[in-house]
């Protein structure tokens, strides 16, 4: 069955498994509020062209277990972790989204990186978004606190409300239909109000500067000119020059949804990534 239990505190966690068991190992980590299915346009074809894809349901995402603790970044990168040794996983590539990358990054300098090979961060939430000392720049405390009561008070107005954001659509070439953007609207009312909650409070204090450079790994990272969630200039390019071995890949007109907008061009360099890094 796709469940595994956390080796934290055993919450039953939901993962898919897609394609050859002996292919090359892609580990894909989703962004708040959505489940695998997120990666539909990327772990399918994958999939079919012989990549062993593997994703999994953040607790209180998807299928897996309602649970009240456990939102921490520890705990979230001890259950991908746990994942990867569930399955025992090798030479993999994690593939990390918005504060899915977060979970990658602390999962490396925290568990090591003897199973993984190389690491994509595709519109990453890191280095982190809101103003510190590292990052005087980011937005205000105050901002990100009104971002995450605006969700507490209405999710769904939130949600609804930041598709178009979310995706870039005023921009040329970011064509979706509206029943995909009703649709992953409705995705991501698979997460509880508790777990958005929770991740909200860890991207309003998220800080992983100094980790990054102690990642040793081949690092693709890809953002998008008009990502709103996560601009480009706070989180990609500051990720690619803490990073000791990246690549940055600046999608023009790309959204923080480039999974869906760009995905035939983030597929072909997550490709080329795997064949050369």
């Amino acid at each position: 069955m796709p469940y595994f239990e956390s080796p934290t505190d055993g919450t039953r966690l939901h993962f898919v498994d897609y394609g050859p068991a002996d292919g090359p190992v892609m580990v894909f980590v989703n962004s708040s509020y959505f489940s695998t299915e997120m990666w539909e346009y990327q772990m399918l074809p994958l999939a079919a062209e012989g990549y062993r894809c593997v994703g999994l349901d953040r607790r209180g995402h998807g299928r897996s277990d309602d649970v009240w603790g456990g939102f921490d970044l520890d705990t979230l990168a001890d259950d991908v972790q746990g994942l990867i040794d569930h399955l025992d996983l090798r030479d993999l590539t994690f593939v990390g989204h918005s504060v899915g990358t977060a979970e990658v990054v602390r999962c490396l300098t925290r568990h090591g990186s003897a199973r993984v090979a190389r690491v994509a961060l595709v519109g990453g939430m890191v280095p982190g978004v809101v103003r510190s000392e590292r990052n005087p720049d980011g937005w205000a405390p105050e901002a990100a606190e009104a971002g995450n009561a605006a969700f507490q008070h209405d999710r769904a107005a939130f949600f609804s409300d930041g598709a178009r954001d979310f995706f870039a659509l005023d921009r040329p070439g970011n064509e979706l239909s509206d029943a995909y953007v009703q649709y992953m609207v409705r995705l991501c009312h698979a997460s509880t109000a508790r777990a958005g909650t929770a991740l909200g409070h860890v991207i309003a204090a998220l800080d992983v500067s100094e980790e990054l450079t102690a990642i040793d790994l081949p690092v693709l990272v890809v953002h998008g000119t008009h990502d709103t969630s996560a601009p480009l200039e706070l989180t990609g390019s500051r990720s690619a020059a803490l990073l000791p071995n990246s690549l940055l890949k600046v999608y023009e007109n790309g959204g923080h949804g480039l999974f869906a907008t760009h995905a035939e061009q983030l597929n072909a360099d997550l490709r080329k990534f795997m064949a050369e890094a």
